[in-house]
Order: C-alpha cells, then sequence, then structure tokens
C-alpha cells in the first residue's frame, strides 16, 4: 500500500476525485490506535459556485477556512452540534473545493472501532453515514485542518478500482436549500457494499 501524497488532492476535478476515492483506505492515528476504513461513499463539493457548499459564494470564515487551504488538508465540523462529519479538501489554495467521506468499510483497529462504536463491525451502522464514519475512526476537530499526508490522518491506495458500472451516483444527501444543485449526481457509492449509507437500488 502506498500513502497519497500532496500532488493527489491537489487535482482541480471534484468530481473525478470523489469517484477516485472509492476503494482508497481512510487511517486515522489517535492516542497511539491506528484504525483504518476502505472508502465506500463520498459527496462532492465543488466550492463557490455549488450552493449546496459551506463556501458557496465565496463564505470565508474561521470555520471554513482550511477549504481555502491547498488540497491535502482535514476539513472536519460539527454538524447538529454533536456529529463530527469529515471532509477532504481539494484543489488549489483558495479553491474551496471539498469531499464529504460519507461512509467506510473497517478495515484496521477493528476492536477499537467496535469499542467507540459500542457494536460489532458486522453490523453494517457501525461505519454507514458520515457521523458514524468519524466516530469510528475516532475523527473529532482536532483533526480540523491537519495535513492529510502527516501521521495522524491519511490515505493508502491499495489498488483496489471501480468501473463506472460499479459505481452509482445520485443526488447528495440533506442540501434541498440547494435549489438545482440539490439534484446533482454528487454522491457516489460502491454498488452493493452494506456500509453505504442510504443506498438508492443497486
Amino acid at each position: 500500500m502506498k500513502k497519497l501524497e500532496a500532488d493527489y488532492y491537489q487535482n482541480p476535478d471534484v468530481v473525478f476525485l470523489a469517484q477516485d476515492l472509492l476503494g482508497k483506505i481512510l487511517f486515522t492515528q489517535k492516542d497511539g490506535q491506528v484504525t483504518a476504513g476502505i472508502i465506500v461513499e463520498t459527496e462532492a463539493y465543488f466550492g463557490v459556485t455549488d450552493q449546496a457548499s459551506h463556501a458557496f459564494g465565496g463564505r470565508r470564515t474561521a470555520r471554513t477556512q482550511p477549504m481555502y487551504e491547498e488540497g491535502g488538508c482535514a476539513y472536519v465540523y460539527l454538524c447538529y452540534g454533536i456529529h463530527h462529519l469529515f471532509n477532504i479538501v481539494t484543489s488549489g489554495k483558495d479553491d474551496p473545493s471539498s469531499i464529504l467521506v460519507r461512509a467506510v468499510e473497517p478495515f484496521e483497529g477493528l476492536d477499537i472501532i467496535e469499542s467507540r462504536r459500542l457494536m460489532p463491525v458486522s453490523k453494517s451502522t457501525v461505519t454507514s453515514g458520515p457521523a458514524s464514519t468519524a466516530k469510528a475512526l475516532g475523527i473529532d476537530l482536532t483533526f480540523n485542518g491537519k495535513d492529510m499526508t502527516g501521521d495522524e490522518i491519511w490515505l493508502e491506495d491499495t489498488g483496489i478500482s471501480y468501473t463506472p458500472d460499479e459505481i452509482t451516483a445520485v443526488p447528495r444527501i440533506g442540501v434541498s436549500y440547494a435549489r438545482e444543485h440539490a439534484l446533482l449526481p454528487l454522491r457516489f457509492y460502491v454498488k452493493n457494499n452494506k456500509y453505504v449509507s442510504k443506498p438508492v437500488h443497486d
């Protein structure tokens, strides 16, 4: 396996990356404990012109600042004040594209994942959905802005790849406020993977 380097994340084509991330392995190291999951579901957000993006219209706040950094850092935020959601910042500096990791398949540190989630890894809900994924891998606000090429959070390429026929592309979840952009097929997931959240039909 090979750790992905900074230039991988700086690709300006966020839709390509959101699909290419499927099959990559997301690793975290927290308190000396390493956990990992195979990415099986993502959502692409294409920045200032995307009505569903936190950076729509060039919004720039303390919370969204990591999105404006050069691709290859983590963007973690709280949803409803309780759920951590993990995004990967892509493209170049001041081009706030990002990819939400919505689901992973448990891969390493399974006992740690089980203790964090209080359920067996055989249960699909252990890492189904972005909040469950973050909790399982120990991702919280301390990861916000972290370098994705460091030793706390990183991606590795195992050579797993999927053909277009093995990937479903559907509208993103929970962005009905984004008007016509709510309908764009920018959620990608691996067909027939049990850890995918809210599959449409495979």
